[in-house]
């Protein structure tokens, strides 16, 4: 029996393909799932997507108004999951599981259509373990939706420069970046660095043209999204200013891609893996960086998407050590790959094991949600510090029931926030004397800053003043404790009562 020999030429390159798209994602995929549920542990930014995705479509939209109008698609799309699905950390994270392992798919595929079977098969695998990469698997938040994003518009790049354009090419391409844009419109630096790929390689003025047609569209599109952000921009006010030292690690990666570069023996004119790559690593980083000399806004998982680019040059540095060894060692060629990955994962395993831990994040409302529904009394009120920290009720609600949020005047779903209005100071000091025992949830002393507003330094000025700690907790970020109220204090109420110089109103929960 003879072969037709077209059939293999064709069936090679799809098999080629299948094992590029294959192997990395399902690489990514184990690595995602593994631990997904960090032992059903949420923290405070992830808590955010549960309790505004748990609410009504018109209840999130009354939230937009007033705050994370930056997240809103986001919050809609894990609104729609929670109604299919149910609420769990699970589908919370799942979506972000999912996407990086089509990332990581993107990566490979790119690295294949550019260098080669091996590039590609390199540069997926690495993806997977970049610590920020594992960071990101399994949050709960819009990151990895991005990146998987950037890469399906940077592989749609890739396939118009290398003369295999049609009208949907375009349209994808366009819209993708969109898609992108609002989920984080800081992605739109995307653009940029696609930007720098067609002038590297010299791009003909028709593909430049259509690039920047289809590019100021989408830019368009998300210009509204962008408008709309900033008359938020207190939510980011907390972010530092920049400084030298923040540089250093986006130095070290530019310093590794930039080998990754050279190896790939970049030329001008071409499309290679380094004028893909580089782009795609340093302008995000260079951009932002110049951005937060304005408006301090440097965190890298705002441009989670530009490791995308230093997977494609790492994909490169490992070809090359094989081509180096294959003159002499043909044989011990083909385990470079295997090797690297194997090392890695074994170099990278504490920190791995660390990542899926609950301690890797700042908190854990859920371990605090646990320890006031074992430490709650009935008829016992709560309060928080922050009023951020409301956050553990508003995503375990079963945890507090029976409790009295007496500081509380308009719940997050009404007032159209995210952790609610509470009383004036006064308000709240006459409510929390007429109790017997309150329960007190914050951070825990590490991660605490120092009370900023009146409303909280009344509520431990109250405590502290008229209540006894008899428990107290810190668990994984969070401080539950417990205040039960002073006898003394009890005696001096009533004769003040009795008198009219302390007569409070009832609570507001009580009438």
């Amino acid at each position: 029996m003879t072969t037709d020999p077209t059939v293999t030429q064709q069936a090679c390159p799809l098999r080629e393909c299948l094992i590029v798209w294959v192997i990395p994602l399902a690489w990514t995929l184990a690595l995602g799932l593994w631990g997904l549920s960090r032992q059903d542990s949420v923290w405070r930014d992830e808590a955010a997507t549960w309790q505004v995705a748990a609410r009504s479509t018109p209840e999130i939209w009354a939230l937009l108004e007033n705050v994370d109008v930056v997240h809103g698609c986001y919050y809609l799309f894990m609104h729609g999951l929670f109604e299919l699905f149910g609420p769990g950390v699970i589908t919370l994270r799942l979506p972000s599981v999912l996407a990086m392992g089509m990332a990581a798919a993107c990566v490979a595929a790119i690295g294949r259509r550019l260098a080669g079977i091996s590039v590609g098969l390199a540069a997926g695998l690495g993806f997977g373990l970049l610590p920020a990469v594992q960071f990101y698997l399994q949050e709960g938040r819009p990151y990895a939706l991005v990146a998987a994003g950037s890469g399906l518009s940077t592989m749609l790049l890739v396939t118009v420069m290398q003369g295999r354009a049609r009208l949907p090419h375009w349209v994808a391409y366009s819209g993708i970046v969109v898609i992108c844009g609002l989920l984080n419109w800081l992605s739109l630096m995307i653009l940029l660095a696609h930007l720098v790929t067609l002038l590297w390689t010299r791009a003909p003025l028709r593909l430049l043209v259509r690039w920047g047609a289809f590019s100021a569209a989408a830019a368009a599109c998300v210009l509204p999204l962008i408008l709309l952000s900033r008359d938020q921009a207190a939510q980011v006010s907390w972010i530092p200013p920049l400084t030298w030292h923040m540089m250093i690690g986006p130095a070290v990666l530019l310093l590794i891609g930039g080998v990754g570069a050279v190896l790939d023996r970049p030329r001008e004119g071409h499309l290679t893996l380094a004028a893909v790559g580089l782009p795609l690593l340093a302008v995000p980083q260079i951009s932002l960086a110049g951005l937060s000399l304005i408006q301090p806004l440097f965190l890298d998982r705002y441009i989670l998407f530009s490791l995308l680019g230093l997977a494609l040059l790492i994909g490169s540095i490992i070809d090359s050590a094989a081509q180096a060894v294959a003159p002499q060692f043909p044989r011990a060629a083909r385990w470079v790959l295997p090797a690297a990955v194997a090392l890695s994962v074994m170099a990278l395993l504490p920190q791995s094991l660390s990542k899926r831990s609950p301690a890797s994040r700042v908190d854990d409302v859920m371990a605090a949600a646990s320890e006031v529904r074992r430490m709650k009394r009935p008829e016992s009120a709560v309060v928080f510090v922050p009023s951020a920290r409301r956050d553990t009720k508003l995503v375990s609600r079963s945890a507090f029931s029976g409790l009295r949020d007496v500081a509380l005047e308009r719940t997050p779903e009404e007032s159209g926030t995210l952790k609610g209005v509470e009383a004036k100071a006064n308000r709240i000091r006459a409510v929390m004397l007429a109790q017997r025992r309150i329960l007190l949830i914050s951070d825990a002393s590490r991660v605490a800053r120092p009370i900023a507003t009146e409303r909280d330094r009344t509520k431990m000025s109250v405590l502290r003043t008229h209540f006894t700690v008899v428990a107290d907790e810190e668990i994984h970020g969070r401080r539950v404790t417990t205040y039960e109220r002073r006898e003394n204090v009890g005696v001096l109420e009533r004769c003040c009562s009795s008198s009219g110089s302390l007569a409070a109103p009832g609570p507001w929960w009580a009438t």
